[in-house]
């Protein structure tokens, strides 16, 4: 497995996408209970390929990646051949990004000496699926990029 299993909430609400993926397979419902009866390997194997197929689209789809902690935020911008970070750091231990308060604080003191920034870009492996998804499994949030978008507005050229 390349990736990780999707959850049984996510299995659920990709039903008819996994009976269609059955289909492809040629398993009927009856062989499907029957092989989750008789051959359960089997039948997860199947889910794990499923899963793996299902994470292939969605990371193919990433543009935007952000992952916010208390006094950090790490925002990436998934490039075709290159992801960029735009990495704040917050030198206010009475400062919580993940709240409403902590941010509202950020929004207002984004230029003050208690807020560092930093910008970097790196290539990809060979597999840029697999290191966004890396990211992910970290804590990373796939997004639109809104606040990324604004950093690189508000920066200007170093943010690019």
């Amino acid at each position: 497995m390349k990736y990780r299993r999707l959850t049984q909430q996510q299995l659920e609400e990709l039903k008819p996408e996994f009976i269609n993926f059955l289909a492809t397979q040629s398993i009927t419902g009856e062989e499907w209970k029957t092989l989750k009866a008789e051959k359960p390997a089997v039948a997860e194997d199947e889910i794990d390929v499923f899963s793996d197929l299902i994470w292939e689209g969605v990371l193919g789809k990433v543009a935007y990646l952000e992952n916010i902690s208390a006094m950090n935020m790490h925002l990436f911008h998934c490039e075709e051949k290159e992801m960029k970070l735009l990495s704040v750091k917050i030198m206010n231990p009475d400062i919580d990004l993940t709240t409403t308060i902590g941010f509202d604080w950020f929004k207002k003191n984004w230029q003050s000496d208690f807020v560092e920034y930093l910008t970097a870009s790196k290539a990809y492996s060979e597999e840029p699926n697999l290191d966004k998804f890396k990211l992910i499994d970290q804590g990373a949030v796939i997004t639109k990029g809104e606040l990324y978008q604004w950093f690189e507005n508000v920066i200007g050229p170093s943010a690019k």
